[in-house]
């Protein structure tokens, strides 16, 4: 693994959580979103933002991370810039899948990943596997270029 994360200090509280890029960089927010797939057996997930420019790397590189996820072929729902209730809303208004929110704050980079009740990630409901799968470089890749997901503007999937 290039550049590797420690995932005890990082993989923690809900999601993946670190300064950047001292403990945490975008290649990480691809690693764990691919993780987040597989763990939750995602097909569909909603994706949020803060809209800060920080945030910009690491956002691209968990929707990339997606939809690379083994043979799922995760659908991203791309919701765009987002507080934690309109990405909750929007979980629920598309049946219940997971979700996940990427903010920035000074240098510090948070990704919140969010069961399909919409509660953030415990040990027990996916982070301590996804903490496993980085940290022995299990990262899932896909299988094949037709087992790739794909993105779509939110407004769109919802019409």
């Amino acid at each position: 693994m290039l550049n590797p994360i420690d995932t005890t200090t990082v993989i923690r509280n809900g999601g993946a959580t670190g300064r950047f890029p001292d403990e945490i960089h975008p290649a990480a927010a691809w690693w764990t979103a691919a993780c987040f797939v597989v763990t939750s057996r995602a097909r569909s997930i909603v994706v949020a933002h803060d809209g800060k420019p920080a945030t910009a790397p690491f956002f691209d590189r968990a929707c990339l991370g997606a939809i690379n996820a083994q043979h799922y072929a995760c659908h991203v729902l791309d919701l765009g810039t987002a507080d934690e209730n309109t990405l909750l809303t929007a979980m629920k208004e598309t049946g219940g899948v997971p979700g996940m929110r990427i903010t920035t704050t000074g240098d510090t980079a948070t990704i919140t990943l969010y069961d399909h009740h919409g509660t953030p990630l415990t040990e027990d409901t996916g982070l301590a596997l996804i903490r496993l799968m980085i940290a022995e470089d299990r990262v899932p890749i896909p299988v094949n270029h037709g087992c790739k997901g794909r993105i779509q503007p939110y407004t769109e999937a919802i019409r």
